[in-house]
């Protein structure tokens, strides 16, 4: 995209001294050195290109704002696209992530034009729409580009034990958490008992890479809901077994007789934490519940005193959270979730405005432990 188009797809004039470009595969080292100055990591070029190259959903949309006279990187912005399904449609979307500004050159007045070029990109890529969950600090911005605010997210968690990693967990958040914690733990503990029986229809096995069956398990599960994105085995497999962090495990759900079934997959704690996450999970019948136990006991077996998981406020998921136990953060707490519309009239766009009906997990969330 020439520097002209770029200008042209914001509003008013770039401020002096700054250019926009869009990144392709040979730029993913400097994205690495913008992101590690943003986020004090240590990425290299291969977990960039992990992240916007190698998605079986897509290429990322993505672009930098430069100082020309250094040519540093100053400002960047990302979309990776995701294979959307409502009602029996099927469509690209887009998920914004990796907005980031280095911290030592902010407000500088680029990054309305980031998002409108990013827009008019994906645009132009035939995408449906772009949705987000921003945080606290960058929200308003994109409310104030127009952005349609259409849910809310939050945390959930479990307290699988009352130890000293519980209590410092619940201490970040506040003090009123903390005093929770005990009646956190009493929910909790019915909860995973009303589980454990689950476990005795089923075998759980470490899965190396996802099955085949899996495609045609998400097929069945999309049609009961509004809004998914397409689970199959190439997408889970590159997604939670071939990232950076190494933290995810996943596990098949098979009946005695060998049929798959479902799978769950979590995030161990990292080092010198003591909470995990159930970051996803898909199955049918009692084979969920199950899978669910499963997950909490993998966690259990390594230590975790708390365990997490995100939930679309009103949806199906959040209920089945609430069943095994778990506790919702305050509404404080919560996260936007966005919307650009590209095509407004689309059945996914249309569907993706009823985030109650949304098939939503971590493992949706673009925001992989890099």
């Amino acid at each position: 995209m020439s520097e002209e188009t770029q200008r042209a797809s914001t509003h008013g004039a770039l401020p002096a001294g700054f250019s926009l470009g869009e990144c392709a595969a040979e730029h993913r080292q400097e994205q690495a050195t913008l992101f590690n100055a943003c986020f004090t990591k240590d990425l290299i070029k291969r977990d960039v290109a992990w992240r916007y190259d190698q998605n079986p959903h897509g290429v990322s949309v993505s672009l930098l704002a430069r100082e020309e006279e250094s040519g540093d990187a100053v400002s960047g912005y990302a979309c990776s696209p995701r294979s959307a399904v409502a009602d029996g449609a099927e469509a690209t979307v887009g998920q914004t992530g990796d907005v980031m500004t280095h911290p030592g050159r902010r407000k500088l007045g680029v990054f309305s034009h980031l998002d409108r070029a990013a827009m008019k990109l994906t645009a132009e890529a035939g995408w449906a729409c772009v949705f987000g969950l921003p945080n606290w600090r960058s929200a308003h911005i994109f409310e104030k580009l127009g952005w349609e605010v259409i849910g809310s997210v939050r945390e959930w968690s479990l307290p699988v034990r009352m130890d000293m990693g519980a209590v410092r967990r619940r201490q970040r958040v506040a003090r009123l958490a903390l005093l929770r914690l005990p009646f956190e733990r009493l929910r909790a503990y019915f909860g995973l008992k009303r589980l454990q029986p689950s476990l005795k229809g089923f075998d759980v096995r470490p899965l190396v890479g996802f099955p085949e069956e899996v495609s045609e398990l998400s097929r069945r599960v999309e049609a009961r809901y509004g809004f998914m994105i397409h689970r199959d085995a190439d997408y889970l497999t590159w997604r939670f077994q071939r990232g950076r962090s190494g933290l995810h495990r996943s596990f098949g759900i098979y009946d005695h007789d060998g049929a798959f079934k479902g799978y769950v997959v979590v995030q161990l704690p990292r080092d010198g934490e003591l909470h995990g996450f159930v970051v996803d999970l898909l199955a049918e019948g009692e084979a969920r519940a199950a899978a669910m136990a499963a997950g909490l006991a993998a966690l259990d077996k390594v230590n975790a005193s708390i365990v997490h998981a995100t939930a679309v406020d009103g949806s199906a998921w959040a209920d089945e959270l609430r069943a095994a136990g778990f506790s919702p953060a305050a509404d404080r707490n919560r996260m936007k979730i966005i919307l650009h519309p590209h095509q407004s009239d689309h059945p996914v766009t249309i569907a993706a405005r009823r985030t109650a009906r949304w098939y939503f997990t971590d493992g949706d969330r673009d925001d992989e432990t890099m």
